[in-house]
C-alpha cells in the first residue's frame, strides 16, 4: 500500500493539470490558512473563510511561481498574508470613504462635537447596504425609488434600510426613533 501523496507530489500533479490533486492540497492545508486568516483579522470565520477562499483561487492561477513545492503551506500562507492585507487596506479605505462623507453632512444647529461624533461612530457601525441606503436617502435626500434603482436593491429593502439606520443613528444621539 502506498502512502499518501507528498506536498511536492501534489504540486507537481496539479502543474500537469489535475484539479484533483489541487483540491488536496486545499484539504491539506486549508485549516492552517483559515486559522491564520482568522488570527490575523481578528474577525469571524466568514471573512476568514473569504480572505482564504481568495487565496487558493490566487494559488492556483500562480502555483507555477512556487519555487519549493514542499514549502506548499508557507507559500499558501504568504498568498493569504497578502490578501488579508488586501482586505485591511479595502476596510480602512472605505472607512475613510465614510469618513471624508461624514465630514460633508451638515449637522442642525445646536448638535455638539460629541454628538456628531456618535453619529459618525453609529454610521460606521451600520452594515454597509444600510449605510448605503441612509447615506443616499437621509444624507443626499434621495428618493427610497432612487436609491432602489441605484444600488440593485429592492424598494422595500432600501424602505427597511433606512428606518432601521435612521433608528440607530437617532439612538445614537440619544433621542427617539418616534419622529
Amino acid at each position: 500500500m502506498q502512502g499518501a501523496p507528498t506536498d511536492a507530489e501534489l504540486v507537481r500533479r496539479a502543474l500537469a493539470g489535475s484539479d484533483a490533486a489541487f483540491s488536496r492540497l486545499v484539504e491539506r492545508h486549508q485549516a492552517a490558512v483559515r486559522a491564520f486568516v482568522r488570527r490575523f483579522l481578528g474577525s469571524g470565520w466568514a471573512e476568514a473563510d473569504d480572505v482564504a477562499q481568495d487565496a487558493f483561487v490566487a494559488a492556483w492561477s500562480s502555483l507555477r511561481t512556487l519555487k519549493d513545492p514542499a514549502g506548499v503551506r508557507s507559500w499558501l500562507c504568504g498568498i493569504a498574508w497578502r490578501k488579508a492585507q488586501d482586505r485591511v487596506r479595502g476596510a480602512r479605505r472605505g472607512a475613510a470613504r465614510d469618513s471624508g462623507w461624514l465630514e460633508t453632512i451638515e449637522v442642525p444647529a445646536g448638535v455638539s462635537p460629541e454628538e456628531k461624533l456618535a453619529l459618525q461612530a453609529a454610521m460606521a457601525e451600520l452594515p454597509t447596504d444600510v449605510r448605503a441606503c441612509v447615506a443616499l436617502c437621509l444624507g443626499d435626500g434621495w428618493s427610497h425609488g432612487e436609491a432602489s434603482e441605484t444600488l440593485g436593491l429592492p424598494l422595500g429593502t432600501v424602505k427597511s434600510h433606512v428606518a432601521r439606520g435612521r433608528a440607530r443613528l437617532l439612538k445614537a444621539l440619544g433621542g427617539s426613533d418616534d419622529a
